[in-house]
C-alpha cells in the first residue's frame, strides 16, 4: 500500500495536533481576543477537549504570537487567546 492510497487523506491531518490548535487559534484571535472551553471547540479542531486542554498547557509556553491564559472555571476551563502585544 502506498502512502499516495487515501487521496481524501488532506493537508489539515497532516498537522501535528499542537499546530492544527495552533492554527486555530491564531486564525480566532487575528482581530482580537477570544474566549472559549475546550468542548465548544473539539468538533471544530478534530481533538477531545481532554487533548485541548492538555495541548493548551504547552501552547502558553510555546506559542509566542499568542497571549494564552486560563481564564476562569466553571464546569471546564475557560481560555482566553489574543495575539501577543
Amino acid at each position: 500500500m502506498s502512502a499516495t492510497a487515501n487521496p481524501s487523506h488532506d493537508a489539515a491531518n497532516e498537522l501535528s495536533k499542537e499546530d492544527r490548535l495552533k492554527q486555530y487559534l491564531q486564525e480566532k484571535a487575528q482581530d482580537g481576543e477570544m474566549y472559549f472551553k475546550s468542548k465548544f471547540i473539539a468538533d471544530e479542531v478534530d481533538l477531545s477537549p481532554k487533548e485541548i486542554g492538555a495541548l493548551m498547557v504547552k501552547l502558553t509556553d510555546s506559542a509566542t504570537e499568542l497571549t494564552i491564559e486560563k481564564w476562569s472555571y466553571t464546569s471546564a476551563t475557560t481560555w482566553r487567546v489574543a495575539p501577543a502585544a
